[in-house]
């Protein structure tokens, strides 16, 4: 016998995961990721008797619910459902996913329409921080359709501005996790970064890459994924993660000179598959490295002005990421005021999702 499983698929950002509101979900954690392994069809490559999309990008899971805080409107718990082990991970925030959260808090009666556009306050329960995200809601009711186009989507969309508040060492306790804006490790010198999402920011040169290798070159290359991989197990419990062994974060991102007018070339390492674009959060982290005096990439970054507010654009394999930042620097004090970027969301599929009753019930 199968049970089903009330859900919604959509599309967030680059990423593309299954939405659920808490209470269709077992309590038990335990349970849940096995419903969800069921679910999505993993640990399997294909993940052909499930709904995931053989991917990392498209293994992802946001689990929902009226805020329990006063200064938020609905919690969102991300989850990773590994596609190849049998692994559910809650160790890191998605912000792509976070794109979609908005729209269907307010579709589902979480968040009332407030005018043409609806602001959502989302507590991100993974980290404990807080994003809004501005909905557009003309007619009283959730627009999808637009022109706003981000890189590595196709067509356009309704834009979904993100603003994240006091993101920074959400994960790691310090915007600078190791209380060192450069560390030496293996060899090279490194960023270890979290404003969002713990980021580790290596030159490409120091691996003897030009920076702009395609994803599939890099995952091919074992000697450098294995040294990558190296580094990222050491520098785990420096950056207050403890054992990263079987957590996708810190993420590992190699940078280079821009190659197309942005501020800087990005490859990202998530952490063992190599990212088509990047991710939200990561996004963020490496643009506030860029405004961060002494990192590895404040010696790379080519940025259009001077001061406090910055706005990096992040090249990428397939495109640009462009992250509007306001730091602050007082001494040897770093400040983030304020990292905002945009989105966009398209609900794919609503209904219900089949498991087997036995995995609920085990």
């Amino acid at each position: 016998m199968l049970t089903s499983i009330t859900c919604t698929l959509m599309r967030g950002g680059t990423s593309k995961g299954l939405y659920f509101h808490e209470r269709d979900l077992p309590k038990d954690p335990a349970v849940r990721n096995r419903v969800l392994l069921a679910a999505f069809g993993s640990p399997d490559v294909r993940q052909i008797d499930g709904v995931g999309g053989a991917h990392p990008l498209t293994s992802k899971v946001a689990i929902l619910r009226k805020s329990v805080l006063s200064h938020a409107d609905v919690d969102y718990l991300f989850l990773q459902v590994v596609v190849d082990k049998a692994e559910v991970s809650d160790s890191q925030n998605c912000g792509n996913i976070l794109a979609g959260v908005g729209p269907w808090a307010i579709e589902q009666g979480l968040v009332s329409i407030a005018g043409a556009t609806t602001p959502v306050r989302i507590h991100m329960v993974n980290t404990g921080g807080i994003a809004v995200a501005h909905v557009a809601t003309p007619n009283g009711a959730v627009e999808y359709e637009g022109d706003a186009r981000i890189d590595g989507v196709p067509g356009t969309a309704a834009a979904v501005p993100l603003e994240f508040l006091d993101v920074a060492g959400s994960s790691c306790g310090a915007l600078l996790p190791t209380g060192e804006v450069r560390d030496r490790v293996a060899g090279v010198e490194v960023t270890c970064i979290d404003n969002g999402m713990p980021v580790v920011l290596l030159r490409a040169s120091d691996f003897d890459l030009a920076g702009d290798e395609s994803p599939a070159q890099l995952e091919a290359n074992a000697a450098l994924t294995a040294r990558i991989e190296q580094i990222r197990r050491e520098l785990g419990p420096r950056m207050k993660l403890g054992d990263v062994l079987q957590k996708t974060v810190p993420k590992m991102c190699l940078i280079s000179p821009p190659r197309r007018g942005g501020s800087l070339t990005t490859r990202t390492f998530i952490p063992h598959r190599v990212h088509e674009s990047i991710g939200v959060l990561g996004a963020v982290s490496v643009a506030t490295a860029c405004v961060v005096p002494g990192s590895v990439a404040a010696g790379i970054a080519q940025l259009n002005a001077a001061g406090e507010s910055q706005r990096v654009e992040v090249e990428h394999p397939t495109g640009f990421f462009t992250v509007d930042m306001q730091v602050q620097t007082e001494g040897a004090e770093i400040r983030v005021r304020r990292s905002a970027l945009l989105r966009t969301a398209r609900k794919l599929m609503s209904g219900e999702v089949f498991v087997p009753a036995q995995v609920w019930q085990r």
